[in-house]
């Protein structure tokens, strides 16, 4: 089996020795993996870094998370309410 095209997510960057990968070759390269490299390779995909797999060193990078709502506003921390405890 290959890697499908939705396993690999929007923000994720690779780079295979050093030279960034496109996604196609991603999937190409995978159909002479095993179920074992795929799994591995689809963790590194959420959790991003460095990793090895079919001899190819892999350098994933993930988009950094900005904590916006859909309308692009930050999270509101509301004070705590009267009489409510705080530890």
């Amino acid at each position: 089996m290959a890697l499908k095209g939705q396993s690999i997510r929007n923000g994720v960057t690779i780079t295979q020795n050093g030279k960034p990968v496109d996604k196609k070759v991603i999937i190409e390269v995978s159909e002479s993996w095993t179920e074992q490299q795929e799994s591995f390779f689809k963790k590194m995909l959420k959790q991003g870094g460095k990793c090895k797999v079919g001899g190819e060193l892999y350098n994933i990078t993930l988009k950094e998370r900005n904590d916006l709502d859909s309308r692009g506003n930050r999270p509101v921390n509301l004070p705590p309410a009267p009489g409510e405890r705080t530890f």
